[in-house]
């Protein structure tokens, strides 16, 4: 049975676990549930803290986990553990911030003070940027450190930047890490489900991303419709009663769907229409 981390609270939870009920997993009801078994899909869900799932990872207690990649890169447990599967889910930038207009870049930071709760993030980049800096660790709330002396610029994980600014902070230099929720696994293993459970999430994963478009065109204006609408590998084509006319069946990108609805729709073609891609397999 395949032995799979959760986070237990907060919106990367709630990612993961939508992400897994699109996948076909089931998922628990209630939150206070730390264990949840899927015996039709032979998978067991095991709940608990982001910042602990790569250590259970690592550690080889658990096969592999769903966290964010800042946490398991401050987990300091990167030769037990690799990447599988980024998601394209909750995306966070991890970068430094300081009063508005006191810092523009991150080699002003040399003697001084830097609260974070990512610590082993931030000394690997201060050491590997030589930046001589005293790290304060906090386990939150670190963008009220500066006002109250204990730092003098903090580094933390940035999603829209409002609190910052409501704090009267602004981020300053290049970002130190661009994070989002990414599957972990053990080094070196492979373990029986896994194969199943990164086909399946890819799979949620085109399925957000694509639309299957569908329509009608003229047999000789064929060839630059399908221009528009490659598809994956290739469209599908069909003849129709009126042997002028085929319909064609390809995915596209949901973001460029009313655009190519547009050019196809001034080529000539007719009876546009857009479906959602419930899953697929690619």
């Amino acid at each position: 049975m395949l032995r799979v981390a959760l986070p237990n609270k907060g919106a990367l939870s709630e990612i993961a676990s939508t992400m897994l009920l699109e996948a076909g997993y089931v998922q628990r009801r209630d939150n206070r549930e730390l264990v949840m078994v899927d015996p039709d899909n032979d998978v067991e869900f095991f709940y608990l803290r982001p910042r602990d799932i790569a250590v259970y990872v690592g550690g080889g207690i658990l096969d592999v986990g769903i966290t964010g990649r800042d946490l398991y890169l401050d987990a300091e447990v990167n030769d037990h553990v690799d990447e599988v599967l980024p998601l394209g889910i909750g995306a966070s930038t991890f970068r430094f911030a300081g009063p508005a207009g006191t810092f523009a870049s991150a080699q002003e930071l040399n003697g001084k003070r830097i609260a974070t709760s990512y610590d082993a993030l931030l000394r690997q980049y201060l050491e590997t940027n030589n930046i001589d800096a005293s790290v304060v660790r906090l386990d939150g709330a670190v963008e009220s450190s500066v006002r109250l002396g204990v730092a003098d610029a903090i580094a933390d994980v940035v999603e829209t930047g409002n609190t910052l600014k409501a704090a009267g902070m602004a981020v300053f230099g290049d970002p130190i890490l661009q994070s989002e929720a990414v599957l972990i696994g053990r080094t070196g293993r492979t373990p029986a489900g896994l194969e199943v459970l990164k086909r399946r999430l890819t799979g949620v994963l085109v399925a957000r991303r694509y639309v299957m478009l569908d329509y009608d065109v003229r047999r000789d204006l064929v060839d630059e419709a399908t221009r528009l609408t490659p598809g994956l590998e290739s469209p599908t084509v069909s003849p129709l009663q009126d042997s002028d006319w085929v319909a064609v069946r390809a995915m596209v990108k949901k973001n460029q769907t009313n655009n190519i609805m547009d050019e196809l729709y001034d080529l000539g073609a007719r009876a546009i229409l857009v479906t959602n891609i419930h899953a697929c397999r690619i």
